[in-house]
């Protein structure tokens, strides 16, 4: 593939500063499957529980499920860099004891998983902001390039990472994995260091952490598309999570494989996304986000059927291969999805939720299933979940199509500047902002359909009501009224909030209107 070519997967690595992250972050990704290895082989061989193998995925995957809401909020309103920095400094001291204790033989299989869960915590407080630097790092055209490529970084890691780790471990012990991966959190740190990060709090300052938080929710609670990405990753991790869960369990009982045959067979899963995402620009260009993301579920579907099935390593590697493959193309198509819709105020916040998501169907479907697997049998567990996948897959496509026309959410200041004579403070609230418009009969029908998705734009920059009423007196007359939480709060959506898209809106509504409209503000009257 020629990586000059016009929407070419690599074109983000011309960029320097990308280029050195995306490294140090292929260094520590590399490591941690390392860790991951040695932290389910330590377990698998000192209970040879499959439920206790499962909680590793689930202790790593909790964290962002507890606090990746509030990550995403402070990576909004704090200093991305410094945010980033700090969430090394945690996992390095988690894998620094973890390595230490295990050398000392002080280690048990409630310790890793503990540990494990620290590390967890790291990472929740790193991945909001990780994911909302991209657009600071790659102009937006190639955004969903640099989606992809962040895929490949993982799914690198993790053709190469459980091999090298496999080994590792078959020659000096769990121990040796866990240090590597404590150092790798001092490569990341070190690459951090050198980019030139400036923060911008805007005109108003840096929003406060809880009306950061409402504010996210109700971005998110009113964005169609963000919707069904959200909830189309519902549909497909919780089930598909059954693979790396109870894969450890499949290499040892099935297929009698010790930890460096696990480590290839995860190693098949990695370079079968690494192959994957060599073909995405071919597939974006043939096929659409709810094509890719369809077969992508019902190819990982049918993989994890085959290797529940078969008992031949050889088989199960070329199956993984293909579960590779799938597994890049939904997740990188999720992503991207999610890094172009959201607007650059609320980035991080929207995408914590998703990878709250992402997390929490990760570790409460990996619990369920190494359950499942003692309970009824490896084999059932794993075609159940391969049957929930595939049914997940072909309802989001009839049911939850994600348009791929492009949104622009470049900032727009487009609002003047409200003329009061009173002048409220920044906490003063809650705000009532009424529009009166008059509009003639033969548009009221149009006028009212276009108003509609103008109050899911009200909405999601701030509102926390929207209304559009007709007068009864005169027919023609239509007063929209939506209330914001506090003058701040409004000032926010004039400065800050609002998008090309949010204008385009805007403007295809009040092209409908017959007159000037009258905007007035209302603050609470008290004595």
């Amino acid at each position: 593939m020629n990586d000059t070519a016009t929407g070419s997967v690599w074109q983000p690595l011309h960029l320097r500063i990308f280029r050195t992250l995306w490294l140090a972050q292929l260094v520590s990704n590399v490591s941690s499957w390392m860790q991951t290895v040695g932290a389910q082989w330590l377990i698998t061989q000192e209970s040879g529980s499959a439920s206790l193998v499962a909680l590793v995925q689930t202790a790593a995957s909790l964290p962002v499920l507890l606090f990746g809401i509030l990550a995403g909020a402070l990576a909004d309103i704090v200093d991305r860099r410094r945010l980033l920095l700090l969430s090394q400094a945690v996992m390095f001291v988690a894998a620094g004891l973890l390595a230490v204790l295990t050398a000392l033989g002080q280690m048990n299989a409630s310790g890793v998983l503990l540990l494990t869960f620290l590390l967890g915590c790291g990472n929740a407080l790193m991945t909001p902001a990780w994911q909302a630097i991209q657009p600071d790092l790659v102009p937006r055209e190639q955004i969903p390039n640099a989606a992809s490529l962040n895929g490949v970084n993982m799914n690198l890691s993790r053709a190469v990472g459980p091999a090298v780790g496999g080994l590792l471990v078959a020659l000096a012990g769990p121990a040796a994995a866990f240090a590597v991966n404590a150092l790798s959190f001092l490569v990341t740190s070190a690459a951090l260091f050198t980019w030139r990060y400036r923060a911008d709090a805007g005109p108003l300052g840096a929003e406060r952490v809880l009306p950061a938080l409402r504010a996210g929710h109700r971005y998110v609670r009113h964005a169609p598309r963000v919707r069904r990405v959200l909830a189309r990753t519902v549909l497909f991790i919780p089930a598909a999570a059954a693979l790396w869960a109870l894969l450890p369990v499949v290499a040892d009982r099935r297929l009698g494989l010790g930890p460096g045959g696990y480590g290839v067979l995860l190693g098949a899963v990695g370079a079968g996304a690494v192959a994957g995402a060599m073909l995405l620009s071919y597939v974006r260009g043939h096929w659409s986000s709810n094509a890719a993301l369809t077969g992508g579920g019902v190819l990982f579907a049918a993989a994890m059927a085959v290797l529940a099935l078969t008992p031949s390593p050889w088989l199960a590697g070329a199956v993984l291969v293909l579960a590779g493959v799938a597994w890049i193309a939904v997740l990188s198509t999720l992503n991207a999805q999610m890094q172009v819709t959201t607007s650059g105020w609320v980035r991080a916040r929207a995408l914590a939720v998703y990878l709250t998501i992402f997390s929490g169907g990760m570790a409460i479907g990996s619990a369920v299933w190494g359950a499942l697997a003692d309970g009824v049998g490896l084999v059932p567990a794993l075609l159940l979940a391969a049957a929930l996948t595939a049914a997940g897959s072909l309802v989001a496509w009839r049911r939850l199509g994600i348009p791929d026309t492009r949104l622009d959410r470049s900032l727009s200041v487009h609002w003047p500047a409200p003329a009061m004579v009173l002048e409220p403070g920044g906490d003063d609230g809650p705000v009532l902002v009424t529009v009166e418009y008059r509009v003639p009969r033969e548009r009221a029908a149009e006028f009212v359909a276009a108003m509609r998705d103008f109050g899911l734009s009200r909405l999601r920059t701030g509102a926390l009501h929207w209304d559009l009423y007709r007068s009864g007196a005169d027919p023609d007359v239509y007063l929209e009224t939506f209330v914001v939480a506090s003058w701040e709060e409004h000032l926010r959506q004039h400065s800050t909030r609002l998008t090309g898209s949010d204008r385009a809106i805007e403007e295809r509504a009040r092209s409908l209107v017959a007159e000037p409209f009258r905007v007035s503000h209302y603050l609470p009257a008290r004595w």
